[in-house]
């Protein structure tokens, strides 16, 4: 694997949720770099070390709602 994608969203208590696509790997961050370490740890942790991806993205999604 070349690469894993994590879709990055806030959490409604502050920090934010991590979620890897196409993969189960979760994981949290209080902060961007707290959450860039926590995900690294997550992908140490879920792989073997022949099967480590090269490449972690990140993709930070914004949901906002708006009144009609």
């Amino acid at each position: 694997m070349r690469e894993i994608i994590f879709e990055v969203t806030e959490a409604l208590e502050g920090g934010y949720d991590a979620r890897a696509l196409g993969d189960s790997v979760f994981t949290q961050g209080d902060d961007r770099d707290d959450l860039k370490e926590m995900v690294r740890d997550a992908v140490r942790c879920h792989f073997d070390d022949r099967k480590v991806p090269m490449v972690i993205r990140l993709r930070f999604v914004r949901e906002e709602a708006i009144a009609v």
